[in-house]
């Protein structure tokens, strides 16, 4: 999708901080952070939201992928969370899937 700004990092056009990388995703830093580590993991091809996921092995990897980074930077232990919000009402702003893993800080509920 050429005017999705993840689209555009995901293709390279726009660099982002990144953190992981591979062949389906890219995660990078939130320019916004909401706790200390504030990673998007995105799947490189367009999807605009959780109600479009139509691959349950897709969804899974991002999981796998936010565990695997929470490891990597030493939050794995001392606790993460991991949230897709879904359109406008659940807070999605930018209209690509992402999955944001937080970190370093403790987490409340209800998250609001």
């Amino acid at each position: 999708m050429s005017d999705c700004l993840f689209c555009k990092m995901a293709t390279g056009d726009i660099k982002p901080d990144v953190v992981y990388e591979d062949e389906q995703l890219l995660a990078f830093r939130d320019i916004h952070p909401q706790a200390p580590l504030h990673v998007l993991i995105i799947p490189k091809h367009h999807v605009a939201n959780l109600n479009d996921l139509d691959d349950a092995l897709l969804g899974g990897l991002m999981l796998q992928t936010a565990a695997k980074i929470a490891g990597q930077l030493a939050y794995a232990e001392s606790g993460y969370r991991t949230v897709f919000n879904c359109n406008d009402d659940g807070g999605q702003t930018v209209h690509h899937l992402h999955l944001h893993l937080l970190a370093g800080r403790q987490m409340h509920w209800p998250p609001g």
